[in-house]
């Protein structure tokens, strides 16, 4: 009798790939594209499992509560343009202000970085897809019903109130009636699934789909900042989802968790939140920083200076945002030994955020400036990065923090870095990688207008804030009386704020005209040195015909640095045809190891978020039935997402049917 283990191994997994070239136009790259391109129609767009297409939806959807955001804060400035103004309520205020904390945040900061890296990661090193296609789906599934979930109550009146930072006792039960902050709970649970399982996949796929000899030293900052960044989720995200789940547990079966007057620890909260909040912060600055460190040498004709040095501080400026996050707990009666050593790390994180601005000042001091748009968002970056990082030493400092805490100084230095840090970049980044998602070239007028109006608009809007902050104009007040002496200061901000609304929008109507009237965008337009010019614009579906022989750092520069480690081979490399294939690499020194085959597109992880969300909403209701319903219909998704496939090697042919004729 014969059984599994005795079957020989699958030949597919063992065989050495064919290795040569693929032209445009060839009968192997016809093949190839039609074997990795999705469904046409809505059967596609559900059941996509590209990187491109995912990270595009990300950077789309992540720019819609952008703008969703940014209204909310209009509408903040209107009423705070000039004191005893009340074209809000309180409550009405309250719900905005935590609203346009969650969007701004949650939905917009991170997720737009997850569409710059979904989209580039493979490219960029040289694969066909990320590790885990179908995870990806589910990311970003889930990413958008989260989002929507916490915006589900928001036009009831009924939207999170408390901040975003949600502090207890206000959200407890006993101060908070409404399913407000269920709403909030709940949501912020099922973002944190999203965000998990992307972090799982950008790990594995920068240590096993790298391209052939693209060592862990080849591999591009935006790159080591993003997996710094999904390397720090592993470990703050559990924190906050596990503070939101014991809260609900609180408000909905009566444990209590937060409730001081049972036993419970209101402390706990602002442990879990900001064990979470503070390396969130550099979460969502560390790949926008990679961006600049990536896109700014291009602009300056030079490697950037201090690779080595960068890639290390990235990661201790993670490590040490770890040790932070008391600097939000100053003002709480934490013992004096604590506050030193919390205050001390706070100041000691600037050194390495140091090592990058010195690294990206040189590299336009000694490079040769193209002063084209990306390059004018880069350097107006680092400006706002050297302020935003001042005014956080400043409130890193016991005693001034005691101070300054809860005031609009903290407001300003929080724009500054969450504003400023990721959203210069991150527009950079449109104007430079636009050629790439869409196969056109941006206005350059227009782009230029839309980054001075931008830069202007922002700095008259959030620098004034320093000084209300200064003066001592708390956070978080929908009005103030007319003789506070904070009038005119308020009203530069408002002013500032709606400049750089107007910047806003002229981006977005440089991005719709030019995807129509832009001129056509060849293969590399910049002049840039990484491996993503290296293929049309757009990609084919298949990234690479051919996965390419890499052997430096700056595989479309190598002759005009002369590189001594050899030349890339981007025209001849592994052929890998028998289906959706890739190669697996070693960890570290990037040496061919597997063949990786590839799931086709599935409607999986569309209804696998779907009936998951499904189901948090049967929570949230009290509706157990349908919870229970929900529930079950997510685990037959799973099954059917994990049935094993023959296309996949998960089910050796003739296993099944020799085990069981044994059995019979």
């Amino acid at each position: 009798m014969k059984d599994a283990v005795e079957t020989p191994p699958d030949r597919t997994l063992a065989r050495i790939p064919e290795v040569g070239s693929a032209p445009i136009g060839s009968d192997a790259e016809r093949y190839l594209s039609e074997l990795w391109e999705s469904p046409p129609g809505w059967r596609g767009w559900l059941s996509t499992v590209d990187h491109k297409e995912i990270g595009l939806r990300y950077l789309v959807t992540s720019f819609i509560f952008l703008l969703i955001g940014g209204v909310e804060a209009l509408i903040m400035r209107v009423q705070l343009a000039g004191p005893d103004r009340h074209l809000l309520t309180p409550e009405q205020y309250n719900q905005l202000f935590t609203m346009h904390g969650i969007t701004m945040i949650f939905l917009y900061a991170l997720p737009v970085l997850s569409g710059f890296s979904n989209y580039l990661w493979p490219l960029m090193l040289g694969s066909r897809d990320m590790a885990f296609p179908r995870l990806n789906a589910l990311s970003y599934w889930l990413f958008l019903f989260a989002g929507l979930f916490l915006y589900a109550s928001f036009p009831l009146g009924e939207g999170a109130n408390a901040g975003w930072f949600n502090y207890v006792p206000l959200s407890g039960p006993e101060y908070n009636t409404g399913p407000n902050i269920d709403v909030y709970a709940l949501g912020m649970v099922l973002l944190g699934i999203s965000t998990t399982v992307g972090a799982v996949n950008f790990i594995v796929t920068l240590f096993r789909m790298r391209a052939p000899g693209m060592s862990i030293d080849k591999v591009p900052i935006l790159v080591w900042g993003t997996l710094t960044a999904s390397v720090a989720n592993l470990f703050a995200v559990p924190s906050v989802s596990l503070a939101f789940f014991l809260l609900w547990l609180d408000r909905q079966n009566g444990t209590h968790f937060f409730d001081p007057l049972n036993g419970g620890k209101p402390m706990l909260w602002q442990h879990l939140f900001w064990m979470f909040g503070h390396p969130w912060v550099y979460v969502i600055v560390l790949p926008a920083m990679g961006i600049v460190s990536d896109a700014l040498p291009t602009f300056c004709r030079r490697p950037l200076v201090g690779y080595a040095a960068v890639a290390l501080s990235t990661m201790a400026t993670m490590l040490l945002g770890f040790g932070v996050w008391i600097h939000h707990m100053f003002a709480t009666g934490l013992p004096a030994l604590a506050i030193s050593f919390f205050g001390a790390t706070s100041l000691a994180i600037s050194i390495p955020s140091a090592v990058a601005v010195f690294a990206w000042i040189a590299t336009i001091w000694l490079g040769r400036p193209v002063f084209q748009t990306p390059f004018l968002f880069f350097a107006g970056f680092v400006l706002l990065f050297v302020i935003g990082g001042l005014s956080g030493v400043m409130t890193a400092a016991v005693p001034l923090d005691l101070q300054l805490n809860d005031t609009y100084f903290v407001v300003a230095h929080l724009h500054y870095v969450l504003l400023g840090i990721n959203v210069f970049p991150v527009i950079g980044g449109v104007y430079y990688w636009f050629p790439k998602f869409c196969g056109r070239m941006m206005n350059e007028t227009w782009g230029k207008w839309s980054f001075w109006v931008l830069f202007i608009g922002f700095n008259l809007g959030f620098f004034p804030m320093h000084v209300a902050g200064l003066l001592g104009m708390p956070r978080r007040i929908y009005t103030y009386a007319p003789n506070m002496g904070w009038n005119t200061v308020n009203l530069i901000t408002s002013i500032g704020s709606f400049v750089f609304a107007a910047g806003v929008l002229i981006f977005l109507a440089n991005i719709a005209v030019s995807l129509k009237r832009g001129a056509l965008a060849p293969q590399n337009p910049w002049d840039a040195p990484t491996l993503e010019w290296a293929v049309p614009s757009p990609p084919p579906p298949y990234n690479f015909a051919v996965i390419p022989l890499i052997a430096s750092r700056h595989p479309l520069w190598e002759d005009r640095l002369d590189a001594a480690e050899g030349r890339s081979n981007l025209q001849t490399g592994y052929l890998l045809m028998d289906g959706r294939e890739t190669l697996g690499t070693t960890a570290l020194d990037a040496v061919p190891d597997v063949i990786l085959k590839m799931p086709d597109d599935t409607y999986a992880p569309f209804f696998l978020a779907l009936f998951s969300s499904l189901g948090f909403a049967g929570l949230l209701l009290d509706w157990n039935r349908f919870t229970f319903l929900m529930t079950a219909a997510a685990g037959l998704s799973l099954v059917a997402w994990m049935w094993p496939r023959q296309k996949l090697v998960q089910r050796v042919p003739g296993v099944s049917r020799v085990t069981e004729a044994g059995r019979g």
